[in-house]
């Protein structure tokens, strides 16, 4: 299983790096999961309905990361597309979630992929 990011995601995980230094190794954590669960296993990792693609988007809510020490309540969403024809997962968008209202970047999602 190959990974990739998108330029938006690079540049969001180095914002969030600076604050968060223990990121990098937590994204491989979640790397080691997705390449036993690339589809995902809910409620901590599922397929965000309705964006009108056909690519599996997949949102990933418990992300651990230990900067935060909150456990998998750490407020770091990772939202990745697996092209399973291509044996690929890649990262779209990483944010933190400091309140009820932020959402996946849907616009984004519909620009890269059909």
């Amino acid at each position: 299983m190959e990974f990739t990011t998108l330029h938006e995601f690079d540049s969001e995980f180095k914002k969030l790096f600076k604050k968060f230094r223990s990121l990098k190794e937590d994204l491989d954590v979640l790397k080691s999961v997705l390449l036993k669960y690339p589809r995902g296993y809910e409620p901590l990792i599922y397929r965000i309905p309705g964006l009108g693609v056909e690519t599996e988007i997949y949102k990933v809510k418990n992300f651990r990361c230990k900067a935060l020490q909150r456990g998998s309540r750490s407020g770091i969403r990772v939202i990745y597309a697996y092209l399973e024809a291509e044996g690929k997962i890649e990262f779209v968008e990483i944010y933190y979630k400091e309140k009820d209202t932020v959402d996946c970047n849907k616009d984004r999602i519909r620009k890269y992929y059909k």
